[in-house]
């Protein structure tokens, strides 16, 4: 199945020139990249709904927090938790 998965944006950057706007966008335990190019609009501490590394809309706080929680429930989290194994290591750190 295809989702869209909510996250918060934490930065911003431009690249090629300023021609891309790519952003660190938070998912509960990782962050990963995504593209801004859909959502012009969006700035840090937004949250958008990312769909294979492309933000496609921003959404707010509690529509964010409702459906992460729904794929959470459903099992369509696991990619986006850390490992048990990262979670030790963060704790010796």
């Amino acid at each position: 199945m295809c989702l869209a998965i909510p996250g918060r944006i934490k930065s911003i950057e431009s690249q090629y020139d300023g021609l891309v706007r790519m952003a660190k966008v938070q998912f509960g335990g990782i962050v990963k990249e995504a593209s801004l190019e859909m959502v012009p609009h969006a700035k840090e501490g937004d949250y958008v709904l990312v769909h294979v590394g492309v933000a496609i809309s921003v959404v707010n706080e509690e529509e964010a927090r409702k459906t992460f929680e729904y794929l959470r429930e459903a099992g369509e989290l696991d990619e986006l938790e850390p490992s048990s194994m990262d979670q030790i290591e963060n704790k010796r750190s």
